[in-house]
């Protein structure tokens, strides 16, 4: 269109002539944008776009979005258009209008974004802005954002995607309800460059039209001073214009915030985020250019407004062009070009489909001035049928494009005096949302396809394990092909990825889609010589594992709002076991299988032997990241016990789910319910109730060793012991707070006594446990915090005689504690319980040995023991036997002897019977980080345990 320049000036008095006439200039660019918006929707869809104001100007039970409460309706100075009620009978074949008086509570509705424009896409979708009268009462606000939700599902059925924003033009003016992110709101991003964009894109479906159109742009600097002048004087009706405010610049305060908006929408819409974010940097630099908005209202006075060229998309591309070519950055503007017309989504190789359509004359001769060939047009409009390859050759122009201008944007805005205008709390989250999808972390698998391309689905995927010259497993011995049908054609295939693991160039080709339940699948794999570890994996085995991850990590999507605003915790954590190793290599290389009663995975047969060699763990968390973590040395399944532990610490009541996978084989389905039930078990003791972590000591036997699990804090840690004696001067160590020890259900399945006597221990209590076991008596001692010492002793005298020495000692104990306690203590006495074990068909149960106070009076040399800190660190005993007193200082390295034969003289008979100590002393600083507590009865016993050990062999010798 071409029309004569206007000319406002607004010191000389405003002629309404004029501003009718500019009001009709935006009115029929808008009628013509209206029109090219419906040609870009299908039939249905066009009937949601002419439904629009109707069914928000009458709330009419049989249209769609009906409330039937308090609803607000009525949009000020609309009438139904013939189109509107045609399409209302469409819906409803007894809908008339009839002559309704309604009260108008609606100012206006406009459709905003890329509608009617170049860069509109059978992807886009519809924005709506949705504008009420700032009075409207809550009740009827809320019932209008509740239509607002009924209308979008109701589009959705049409595979449109609506999105209605409802606010009104006074709160949206003075920064009022800022909305909070969300995939469609830039909340408190943005509020000058989202006028900046409505101004220029905006097509009216109803309502008041904007009050800006009437300031020209040349005294935007002055605009509510004139408004007021033109309303004041009623040059315009208030009831016919809305004002939401001037754009007579971008303020610096928002350019941090708008570009970390962008990049957060481009994660899944990469071409128009680039654009727009060129857009921001080419604001932020260059600012006496001026805005966009500004430019169109401009050709518009001067009637050089011609529907084409003041499409918004074409008028963004000519000022990011004009500003790139100054700046000489040739690179940057051919991925401009490139960002524009994959937007568009208009395939100009396809010359019949694009015949005579707007948008591809447009682009036809922009692509024209480019210069652009054959080649590229057909590379482009081939993007469906992309390789990876070529995504992620893009992916890093892209990335790397998108990230230069959010640094630049972010810098400005920390040297700049202004503070930020995105709130904190959106900036996190926008943060974390970036971090998510673009930060590169060890371990997480990258997804290389930001909506760059529809699919990266493959009809054939070769996984090939290959081998260093030196005939050894290469860093990255695994490689990824699309065909590979011999061995001999590795080298002349193209590499897709490269990966020092099966299960990470699985789960990568899962998340970035390249493996889907139709590709087939080819494995070759080249196993080291005098490998006996190795194992070869079959295709069975490898389709297995691919179902396993795609059943449990599903199709990855961003991450949900509320997701984001918390920290990260894990979800599942996928386990696959024994990929490419054999733990039992050794057997089966010479034809061998093991047989035994001994299922346990972790001490499998008579060998005792570890069957769980190598885990892969492949977590996802709540910010839907894939990680994975490689356990394939040393004790593997206790580290990721301990890392998964640690990782539930930080959310005990909301623990992630852990699913199992092994490699085939004829233990596969034991070692994965062996493993499932041990991560079960340990989280459900230490996370019991959705808290903890809970003090406790898990045992657990793999191979012929001990593991002791426990939390340090929240810190998990595990210590290995070598064999039983180890253990149990472990399990005697003092506790600051009382630490059960809870055994695996496969620890003590061969020693049912020592299970129950880990069973029934209890806080505040002292028990000791006997078992006759043949010609030894088992005895346990469990203290007041969980400290737990057990040993054996050859059977002598009457059962009475064996129990009451230890039953004295630990009285002694108790007394002495009673007396070092002040007077009126709150504390109770710790109670003295003994019990003998009994096993009966395999069960072990407990029988309570009453021993009456005066029971434990024994005629017998009186033994007692006091302990010396050394010097050293260590600690050393003088003994008294009855009044005489055996000093270390005295008899030194003889001291053992001088008392086993001291001993010998005193008995009839010189027997050799043991002998008992019944009183020790220990000093206060015995343990110098728990100096000031009170000894645990734990210590006591494993001292005199020592003790007596040491006098029995030089009773032995004597």
């Amino acid at each position: 269109m071409q029309d004569k320049p206007v000319f406002v000036d607004f010191s000389e008095g405003v002629d309404r002539k004029v501003l009718k006439a500019i009001t009709s200039r935006f009115c029929a660019l808008n009628r013509i944008r209206l029109d090219r918006a419906r040609s870009a929707l299908t039939w249905h869809q066009q009937i949601v776009l002419d439904l629009l104001p109707l069914v928000f100007h009458l709330n009419h039970p049989a249209l769609p979005g009906y409330h039937a409460g308090e609803c607000a309706h009525g949009v000020d100075r609309y009438e139904p258009s013939e189109k509107a009620v045609q399409a209302a009978q469409r819906i409803a074949r007894s809908f008339r209008p009839g002559a309704r008086k309604t009260t108008a509570e609606l100012t206006g509705l406009f459709l905003m974004g890329s509608p009617g424009s170049l860069g509109h896409s059978v992807a886009s979708d519809l924005d709506v802005w949705v504008c009420h009268r700032p009075d409207l009462p809550p009740q009827r606000l809320e019932a209008l954002r509740q239509k607002a939700l009924r209308l979008s599902g109701w589009a959705a059925e049409f595979g449109l995607e609506l999105n209605l924003f409802v606010f009104s033009a006074e709160d949206f003016r003075q920064g009022r309800g800022a909305a909070e992110v969300s995939t469609e709101d830039c909340g408190s991003a943005q509020h000058y460059l989202l006028l900046d964009e409505f101004y220029r894109t905006a097509i009216h479906l109803g309502g008041r039209y904007p009050l800006w159109w009437l300031i020209p742009s040349q005294e935007e600097g002055r605009y509510e001073e004139l408004t007021r002048f033109l309303l004041d004087n009623r040059f315009v009706r208030s009831d016919e214009y809305l004002d939401f405010g001037a754009v007579p610049s971008v303020p610096v305060s928002e350019f941090l915030g708008a570009g970390v908006w962008q990049l957060y929408k481009g994660i899944e819409s990469p071409w128009k985020s680039l654009l727009k974010l060129l857009l921001i940097e080419c604001y932020a630099r260059d600012r006496d250019q001026g805005l966009l908005s500004a430019r169109f209202k401009r050709a518009v006075y001067e009637g050089s407004a011609d529907i084409d060229a003041t499409d918004p998309y074409v008028m963004l591309y000519r000022h990011l062009e004009q500003w790139l070519l100054a700046m000489e950055a040739p690179g940057r503007l051919d991925l401009v070009r490139r960002a524009l017309y994959l937007k568009s989504g208009l395939p100009l190789t396809r010359a019949a489909e694009m015949s005579g359509h707007w948008q591809g004359q447009i682009l036809d001769q922009l692509v024209t001035e480019w210069g652009w060939g054959r080649d590229t047009l057909t590379e482009l409009d081939n993007r469906h049928q992309w390789r990876v390859e070529q995504v992620m050759a893009l992916r890093r122009r892209v990335v790397s494009e998108l990230t230069h201008s959010y640094r630049l944007l972010s810098r400005m805005a920390r040297t700049g005096s202004a503070p930020s205008a995105i709130s904190a709390v959106d900036l996190n989250l926008l943060g974390r949302k970036l971090y998510a999808a673009f930060q590169r972390k060890a371990g997480k698998v990258e997804l290389v396809n930001p909506g760059i391309a529809p699919s990266l689905a493959e009809e054939n995927l070769a996984f090939w394990h290959g081998l260093s010259p030196g005939r050894a497993v290469a860093a990255d011995g695994w490689r990824l092909f699309r065909n590979l049908d011999t061995q001999s054609a590795v080298d002349g295939q193209p590499v897709i990825r490269k990966a020092g693991s099966l299960v990470e160039l699985v789960t990568w080709c899962h998340c970035n889609r390249l493996l889907t339940p139709a590709t087939r699948l080819n494995m070759r794999q080249e196993v080291p010589d005098g490998d006996s570890g190795g194992t070869r994996l079959s295709v069975s085995d490898l389709r297995s594992m691919a179902r396993f991850v795609s059943s449990h990590l599903g199709t990855l999507t961003p991450a949900s709002r509320d997701a984001l605003m918390a920290p990260a915790r894990p979800e599942v954590h996928l386990l696959l076991v024994n990929v490419g190793v054999d733990p039992q290599a050794s057997l089966t290389e010479r034809g061998l299988h093991k047989l035994s009663g001994r299922h346990d995975s972790l001490g499998f047969s008579g060998g005792r032997d570890n069957l769980v060699a190598t885990i892969e763990q492949v977590s996802l968390n709540t910010w839907h990241e894939v990680s994975l973590q490689r356990y394939l040395t040393g004790d593997a399944l206790l580290q990721c016990l301990k890392n998964m532990l640690a990782l539930v610490a930080r959310s005990p009541a909301r623990p992630p789910r852990v699913e199992v996978w092994c490699a085939g084989g004829s233990h596969a389905a034991a070692i994965t319910r062996r493993i499932r039930e041990l991560v079960d078990d340990v989280t459900r003791q230490f996370f019991a109730g959705g808290a903890g972590p809970h003090p406790l000591r898990y045992l657990i036997k793999v191979d012929q060793r001990w593991f002791v699990l426990r939390f340090d804090g929240h810190e998990p840690g595990f210590t290995g012991l070598a064999n039983d004696r180890e253990l149990m001067d472990y399990l005697a160590r003092p506790q600051q707070v009382y630490s059960p020890v809870v055994p695996d259900r496969y620890a003590l399945q061969e020693d049912p006594a020592f299970r129950e006597v880990c069973r029934a221990c209890q806080p505040d209590v002292v028990q000791m446990f006997w078992q006759q076991s043949g010609k030894w008596l088992r005895f346990w001692v469990a203290d007041e915090t969980g400290s737990l010492y057990g040993w054996r002793q050859p059977r002598s005298g009457s059962r009475r005689q064996a129990l009451v020495p230890l039953m004295r000692f630990l009285e002694k104990l108790a007394e002495k504690r009673r007396l070092r306690q002040m007077a009126g203590s709150a504390r109770e006495d710790t109670e003295l319980v003994c019990a003998e074990v009994v096993l009966e068909a395999g069960e072990a149960r407990l029988e309570r040995t009453p021993l009456p106070p005066e029971s434990l009076s024994l005629e017998a040399m009186e033994l007692q023991a006091t302990g010396v800190q050394q010097g050293d660190g260590s600690i050393r005993f003088d003994l008294y036997c009855d009044e005489e007193a055996f000093t270390v200082e005295e008899y030194g390295e003889f001291q053992m002897a001088a008392v086993a034969d001291y001993i010998r003289q005193r008995r009839r008979g010189g027997d050799s019977y043991p002998v008992h100590l019944t009183d020790l002393h220990l000093p206060n600083d015995l343990d110098p980080q728990m100096w000031q507590q009170e000894l645990q009865t734990c210590q006591y016993v494993w001292y005199r345990h020592r003790l007596q050990r040491e006098l029995t062999e030089a009773l032995a010798r004597a």
